[in-house]
This record gives C-alpha cells, structure tokens and sequence, in this order.
C-alpha cells in the first residue's frame, strides 16, 4: 500500500491550546483522526509524525526516502529557518506538500518567507486544519 507522511514541526503538539485564535481548538489528534480516516478513503496508509526538534524531522524525512511515496509537512517556525530541513527534502523523490493552518503572508514579515516553498509541488495556507486533508487529497492525485 502507498504510504504518505505526514510531518508536523515545533509547537503542533499545543495545537488546541496555544493561539487558539489563530490555529483553532482541534487537536494534532484530531487532525491525525481526520487524516487517517481520509487516508483510508483514498486508499494510502499515513505515518503522521510531530516533533520539536529540527533533527528529528530531518531523520524522519531520510526515512521518508525508502519508506513513502509523498511528504505532507508542516514545518511550523521551520519553514521560516530551515536550510537542513529543505535539503532533506531535496533529497527526497516524491512529491511534497506544504502546509499552514494560518495565512503565513497575513503575519508577520518575517512567516512570509518560506524555504520548504522552493521545494514543494504545492503550498496551502490559510484553511486551517482543513488544509492538511486537501493536501493529502492532492498529494494522492500527484501520485496517480
């Protein structure tokens, strides 16, 4: 079966709890549910993973290399700051989709600038955790 992670950067752990008024009151955990019961729809299986650390990302994006078809990411303040987290996506084949619960180009001048950007196939910004179920949707349509 097709797999497709789903990788999540620093602080979507607090998602529900910090900045509600920005990111909303769903949980990773639900959102991690919604993608899952999409996954299965579609037919794809989904390793959905979180962490605050930069290298762990990195690691799992290296696994991401044998293990997935398509990258859906969610940087969080990474995308903002990672050249190593761009590199590893560059060593990666298959397609990657990027995304923002908010409207990064609505914030602060410093989230406008995104280095996943120069990587992914597609950037959804701005829907909230509606966007992680549109990428994966799209992600498998890229895929055939």
């Amino acid at each position: 079966m097709t797999t497709i992670y789903i990788l999540n950067g620093p602080n979507l752990n607090l998602l529900g709890q910090r900045q509600p008024e920005i990111y909303g009151h769903e949980t990773l955990a639900d959102v991690e549910r919604g993608c899952r019961a999409m996954a299965k729809e579609l037919g794809v299986d989904v390793l959905f993973f979180q962490s605050n650390h930069e290298g762990a990302i990195i690691d799992t994006i290296h696994e991401a290399r044998q293990k997935a078809a398509g990258i859906v990411i969610n940087p969080g303040a990474f995308t903002h700051t990672s050249v190593a987290i761009l590199d590893a996506l560059n060593a990666f084949d298959g397609p990657v989709i990027e995304v923002h619960m908010s409207n990064i180009h609505k914030r602060e001048a410093f989230r406008h600038h995104s280095y996943i950007s120069a990587r992914a196939e597609g950037v959804i910004a701005g829907f909230g955790t509606d966007g992680y179920q549109t990428a994966l949707r799209h992600l498998v349509k890229l895929l055939g």
